[in-house]
């Protein structure tokens, strides 16, 4: 006879999750809801009970050859849905009992990345069952609005930012929540790779997220490119104010081919097209960053870090830089290609984002993370670290990032990174694990 049904009573009500490989998981509970071009409205407590057993469905979206490539599993069984506002909870099989004496587990909200135009919580990649199980953290992972759904706003009156209003409302219901799950509602770390990193830091000077999460981990947060897009976003926005608001989604997603076409003349930023708007609710205007970063320093304890070699994951999208990657003797000159953007997109205002985080009188490490599988050249490319983070089984052995290495030996070598994440998460404390491809800088 198969185990009951696990069972969780929290303010959304009662839910009901499944058993999976040593964890028990809670899916695809909705966390808001929202009019297309609406900002989201939390979802109301069920006197039902909430069926959480079918994975989160990712936000419609028009794909990519890139990603299509390094993922080979793309988004596994995971759907596509404009109502997308959902999370998933990973837990423990042994988590605490919300009323007995334990402690509870430190909280940690996954944002995925994408550009803010791929990607889904439920994702294969992002699998988190290996961290769970390993490290005894709850992990919430949460899916949002994408795209022209979630992030460009247009001169017809659809609001920006709403991919992030979205976030906020997944923080809130995991402070409402959470506790039902065996976490502890004043121990959440929110954590994010790209994009999603990037969502994470202005979370943290956003109105109405002030206190959701008490520490930050931002893994890869393009902070380079995330200024100066204010003519660009306007362009892209004069470019969609042609689709009919009531399109399906469906044939929304294929104009974002030429609405990107009209970000390309501006430069190196054209890279994240969209993405977050100053001056638009709920952050700050551009010219006032600095300051409200500075002012939420002392209450969000930051680690924030790159991959070494970032830019490696898009050499294959410059069609001179793949023809001289395969030339032995022009390898050199794609490697300061590398190097250089690597720096400018990614490291630079990594380190800038420390400075500025200390001098205001909060907590900030960074790290460099140089792993990867050898002779590949993506060693230290963008993404790598979530194959040490969520190093599902059958998800990454067939991704050419990691080519010739085990599952096994991919969740071997991620241990180190697993374990000062959620040491992190749960302490606050920065371990230096010594593993040679994780460096933490004092």
């Amino acid at each position: 006879m198969s185990a009951a049904a696990p069972e969780f009573t929290c303010d959304a009500g009662v839910v009901r999750g499944w058993y999976d490989e040593g964890v028990v998981r809670a899916t695809g509970i909705r966390y808001a809801r929202a009019e297309r071009y609406a900002a989201p409205v939390a979802e109301p407590p069920s006197a039902e009970g909430i069926d959480a057993t079918t994975w989160a469905p990712g936000c419609p979206q028009a794909g990519s050859p890139l990603l299509e490539r390094m993922f080979p599993l793309g988004f596994g069984d995971v759907e596509e849905d404009e109502d997308c506002q959902r999370l998933s909870v990973t837990v423990p099989v042994d988590a605490p009992s919300p009323d007995g004496p334990g402690d509870k587990l430190p909280v940690m909200v996954f944002l995925h990345g994408g550009s803010y135009v791929n990607g889904a919580g439920d994702a294969p990649i992002h699998d988190p069952s290996v961290l769970v199980r390993d490290e005894r953290v709850v992990v919430v992972s949460v899916t949002y609005r994408l795209g022209l759904f979630g992030y460009l706003g247009t001169p017809d009156g659809h609001p920006a930012n709403l991919g992030l209003l979205d976030q906020i409302e997944a923080l809130r219901w995991v402070r409402r929540n959470i506790a039902g799950f065996g976490g502890d509602p004043d121990n959440v770390t929110a954590f994010g790779e790209s994009a999603g990193a990037d969502a994470i830091a202005h979370l943290m000077v956003a109105d109405g997220a002030t206190g959701l999460f008490r520490r930050a981990i931002l893994q890869s947060a393009p902070l380079g490119i995330t200024r100066g897009r204010a003519a660009m976003s306007a362009a892209m926005a004069e470019e969609a104010g042609s689709i009919p608001a009531d399109a399906p989604a469906s044939e929304i997603v294929t104009h974002y081919g030429r609405i990107n076409a009209r970000a390309r003349s501006f430069g190196l930023i054209s890279g994240m097209p969209f993405g977050l708007q100053y001056g638009h609710a709920p952050l700050p205007a551009e010219d006032d960053l600095d300051a409200a970063w500075a002012a939420a320093a002392p209450d969000v304890e930051v680690l924030i870090g790159t991959n070494s070699r970032e830019s490696s994951f898009f050499v294959s999208e410059v069609p001179p830089l793949a023809r001289l990657a395969r030339v032995p003797v022009a390898r050199l000159l794609v490697e300061a290609v590398v190097k250089a953007t690597t720096w400018r997109i990614y490291s630079r205002d990594a380190r800038r984002f420390v400075v500025r985080h200390r001098t205001a009188g909060g907590r900030a490490t960074r790290y460099t993370l140089s792993w990867g599988a050898p002779g590949t050249g993506v060693v230290g490319a963008h993404t790598i670290d979530l194959a040490l983070l969520f190093p599902h089984h059958g998800v990454w052995e067939a991704s050419p990032l990691v080519e010739g290495l085990t599952g096994p030996e991919v969740e071997a070598a991620g241990r180190p990174v697993r374990r000062v994440w959620a040491e992190f998460a749960r302490t606050g404390r920065v371990l230096d694990e010594g593993c040679g491809y994780l460096t933490i800088h004092a």
